[in-house]
Parts: structure tokens; sequence; C-alpha cells
């Protein structure tokens, strides 16, 4: 009877989670988050880590959400657009779905015909996140989540330490994303893929939002949008956003893609880290975004393969109902010795910062022609 009692107890411990005098730690559960700093508030989901929404003022005022999603944490599990997901382990393309790295042959999961995309079928936006740190309002609202990436996941080597940090500053919003390589080095290239429309995210097409990209050079790519290694100036093409253009001026020249969905190289200053990526304005809300950033590049998105996507409110997105500007490295780097490098090692870590700044005002050099 005794040893029976004795049984029991450890089993109710053990049920309980306090075994060998520790407490068992659970998944935290999939739910949203907001971080609120004055006018300005924010939604996350500890579901891939994932932007939500931002809701900010018009010209007039007004306030509105200017990022594409959804209504409930279902939606996203079951997303295949991507909305406001952290991306990885490799955001964007690798071209076969292979790469050699210090003379092993790795072969990944393909999810895009024979090359894979976004980090494979179930790359981190797919997956749940641990929540490390969450200050909900104060002078640094922030929300800080982790996710552990075993050896092999997807085919990709080495365990991965990932965190991403949203941060609400003044009219700013910075996203952090840091990657730590435990024991082998390994590709990384971890990307938010918001979908903004400035307008407000009901608001229809982006059409006639006005961009400027500071990038006078993109990295071409074949009929499957894989780079081919070689870049082109943008001048004197539809790709030229050099100085400030609108969306939808020359959009219908691109008819392969059917919109813009391409990877500028980003000019900035030499020697400094962090650069201008891309400026937007949308001229009825009088909003202006700008990014800057210290990836090399930033992929123009214009949400070609967005069609009849049920979101917020029931509002149904279609293609071009938004834009993303995701920095980022070169799409296919780890295939091209001639990019700049996305090899993560024990000994260099991976550390991506994206600042969006938010204001109803133009810069003086930027235009609405």
């Amino acid at each position: 009877m005794t040893k029976f009692l004795v049984l029991l107890c450890l089993l109710f411990l053990a049920a309980s989670g306090f075994v060998n005098g520790s407490v068992k730690k659970e998944k935290d559960p999939i739910r949203f988050f907001e971080l609120k700093k004055g006018d300005i508030s924010l939604k996350v989901t500890n579901w891939g880590a994932t932007l939500v929404s931002l809701v900010l003022p018009d010209k007039n005022g007004k306030l509105g959400d200017i990022v594409l999603g959804y209504d409930s944490i279902k939606a996203y599990m079951n997303d295949t657009t991507y909305f406001g997901a952290t991306v990885g382990r490799v955001a964007n393309r690798i071209g076969g779905a292979k790469f050699t790295l210090n003379g092993i042959h790795y072969k990944l999961i393909a999810n895009e015909g024979n090359n894979t995309l976004h980090g494979g079928p179930k790359g981190f936006s797919r997956v749940p996140w641990k929540v490390e740190r969450y200050v909900r309002e104060g002078d640094m609202p922030r929300i800080t989540f982790s996710y552990h990436s075993f050896d092999g996941e997807e085919g990709f080597p080495g365990d991965l330490l990932v965190t991403t940090s949203y941060i609400l500053g003044k009219n700013s919003l910075s996203i952090i994303m840091k990657a730590k390589a435990l024991n082998k080095p390994t590709p990384v290239n971890l990307v938010n893929h918001a979908y903004w429309n400035l307008g407000n995210h009901n608001s229809g097409n982006i059409l006639d939002e006005v961009v400027q990209i500071f990038g006078s050079q993109v990295t071409l790519v074949d009929s499957q949008l894989i780079p081919t290694g070689k870049f082109a100036p943008v001048k004197g093409t539809p790709y030229d956003f050099l100085k400030p253009h609108i969306v939808g001026t020359r959009i219908n020249q691109l008819n392969k893609t059917n919109g813009y969905d391409i990877n500028y190289v980003l000019d900035g200053k030499k020697g400094r880290e962090f650069k201008l990526a891309a400026i937007v304005m949308d001229k009825k809300s009088g909003r202006v975004m700008k990014l800057i950033t210290n990836a090399p590049g930033v992929q123009f998105y214009t949400a070609n393969f967005v069609e009849n996507e049920k979101g917020k409110g029931g509002f149904v997105y279609q293609p071009r109902s938004a834009l993303c500007l995701e920095s980022q490295a070169f799409p296919d780097s780890v295939n091209h010795p001639n990019f700049p490098s996305t090899i993560v090692t024990p000994e260099k870590p991976y550390k991506h910062v994206m600042l969006l700044k938010f204001s109803t005002k133009a810069p003086y050099a930027f235009s609405q022609s």
C-alpha cells in the first residue's frame, strides 16, 4: 500500500510539472499581444513572431491600421501569404533547393517548384515562438520572441537560436532580428514580411502610393525569380525609383511578374552600417513611412500573388492591395560567391535591424510626382 501511495504521488508530481525538484516549462499559448505608445498601437502574435497590425493617425488625426492581416490566430496558422511574419531560416528563394557549404552538400525541402521559398514548407513563420520579454506601455514598449531551430530543420545545418524584437518609439517601429549559430556554420537571412498600405489595410490598391528606393541596381533573376548572379542598373527602366514615382505609373510594363517583385542593391554611404532604403507616401492619408536598415538589399513586392484573401473585418485583399519592402540579404546568396555572405557561425552572430519612421509630412526632397 505504501509503495502504491508513493507511486501515486510521483505520478501526480509529474503531471503537475514538478520532477526532480524543477517545474516543467509549458509552451507559451499562441495569442495576440499589444504595444502602445501615444497615438500608435501595434499588435503581434507569437505564431511566426508576426506583425498583425499597426494603427497610427493620418494627416487629419484619424486612426487607421496600415498592415494587412487577419482577425484570428487560426487564420494566421493557415496563412499562405506570410502576412507580417518573421521569415527564415533563409528568406526569399534558394535555387534548386540546395547549396554547398564547407564542402558539404545540403539538400533542402522545395516548396516553390524546384526551389526553396522563405525557409521551406515549415519555416520560421509557421512555428510557435517563445515570449522572452513583454512591456506593453511606457517609454519603450517592446516584445521579444525567441525560437530554437534544430540541426537539420528543413534541411539546414546546425542549431540556431533566433530572436525577433518589436520596439515602439516616438512615431517609429524598430524590428530587430538576431541569430546565433550554436554549433555549425549555416546561412541566415531573416525578414519581416509585413504588407503595407499607408491608406489603411482596407483602402484598396496601392497604385497611387509614391515610392522612392535608394538602390541604383537590382539583382537580375530568371523565369523562376532566382538570381542569375548579375546586376543591372535601374536607371531608365520601370524599376527606377531613385526619384519618387507613383507605383502604378509603370507597373503594367512588368508583364512577367504582374507587378514588382525584385531585390534592390541598396546604395548607402561607404563605411556606414545603416542606410536609408526607401520612403513611401500615401497622398490621401498624408502618411509617410521611411525605412532605414543595415541590410544590403530590399525586396520590393506589390502583393502580386494575393488573391481573394479574406482578411481583417472580412475585407477581401486582392493583387496590388499592399506593398512589401523587405530589407534583406540578396536572394540565393548561398549559391553566389559574388553576393555578400549570409553565413553565420558561432563566432559571427547575425543582426538585422529595420527602423520604420512614420510622419504625415513628406521630407523636403520627396515630391509627389
